[in-house]
């Protein structure tokens, strides 16, 4: 399929793996820095990375290799309206500088959304993405569930597929085999225990910027991101994994003792996210696993934006983001 589909041009079983490979550089690695400012010890301290992972090259933030991911899973998305939500992210290789990324998109599910007098035909489509290394190893996996125009906007397609696959949620108790095996000791520093039912209340909060040049930097082919007039809104709608990153940034800064995500349980984006709003993140500990070396937390993340819509709208801040995450903890 060439050119930018349309939500019936779609059909289950289509298969979009003719898309760049990528490989990590020191210079992906500087601009999501910049960009979000994420304190994770091991990408930024190469000679820490070293020892804890035995890797000669340092490791990559999850955070960047989702969003290089999701950015080359674009093609059949370019027209999205908004990105609804990700299942199942399981990151199940570490990367590092200067691993190169394939990626290959599927289309498993269509359901065309409700008919409804005066708005315009859409539809979502479930997406599968295998991520593979220089070789060949998986290294990510997951689903993502973006909400496409009707070229014609009074279609009526008869795209209904059960989205019942995409809804299974991955196993906390089968976590351990997606943990690395890394010499955990040698990481530093530890933080205080988190006890479950255990709620953090970030206070530092992020102006959402640069939302554009990650989206290049990702090659993102998505429409909306950059362009003002080709989405539902007036202004560019900023890509859900920048709100997601900055989350992690805020959470990253909070728990000093987090070593790496190896896993997304669910994601989802309530309300659309704007260059200029300002983020906040709220953590709550809902389980965890102990070794002798290291943890397995389950972590909510709710991100809340404050943004002249809000603001207009009467409400401080509006609920943007659920994040239920499964990271690998030191204390």
């Amino acid at each position: 399929m060439s050119g930018s589909p349309w939500f019936e041009d779609l059909n289950v079983g289509d298969e979009f793996n003719n898309v760049p490979e990528v490989t990590i550089t020191e210079g992906h690695l500087a601009a999501h820095q910049m960009a979000f400012g994420d304190r994770l010890a091991l990408p930024l301290s190469w000679p820490l990375s070293k020892k804890v992972t035995k890797s000669p090259t340092p490791l990559v933030n999850s955070c960047l290799v989702a969003n290089i991911a999701i950015g080359l899973s674009t093609i059949p998305s370019q027209r999205v309206l908004g990105n609804l939500f990700y299942r199942g992210v399981a990151f199940r290789l570490p990367v590092f500088l200067g691993d190169t990324l394939k990626t290959k998109t599927s289309v498993v599910a269509l359901r065309q959304n409700r008919i409804k007098p005066g708005r315009a035909a859409s539809g979502m489509a479930a997406l599968y993405i295998e991520v593979s290394n220089q070789e060949g190893q998986s290294v990510l996996n997951f689903y993502r569930c973006p909400m496409l125009p009707c070229r014609d906007s009074e279609a009526d397609t008869g795209k209904n597929d059960d989205f019942d696959l995409i809804s299974v949620s991955l196993d906390f108790d089968k976590l351990k085999a997606l943990v690395p095996p890394w010499n955990f000791k040698e990481f530093s520093p530890k933080q205080v225990h988190l006890e479950v039912g255990q709620r953090i209340v970030i206070e530092a909060r992020d102006t959402v910027t640069s939302a554009p040049e990650i989206v290049r930097l990702t090659l993102n082919l998505a429409m909306t991101h950059l362009d003002s007039k080709k989405g539902g809104y007036s202004e560019r709608l900023v890509y859900g994994g920048h709100t997601i990153s900055l989350a992690a940034a805020q959470v990253s800064r909070a728990l000093p003792g987090l070593i790496t995500i190896i896993c997304w349980f669910h994601c989802e984006h309530l309300a659309p996210v704007f260059e200029g709003d300002i983020l906040r993140s709220e953590v709550l500990v809902n389980q965890r696993e102990d070794y002798d070396e290291f943890s397995i937390l389950d972590l909510t993340v709710e991100v809340f934006a404050e943004s002249e819509v809000s603001v207009k709208e009467g409400q401080k801040e509006t609920k943007v983001l659920d994040w239920r995450l499964g990271v690998i903890s030191r204390g």
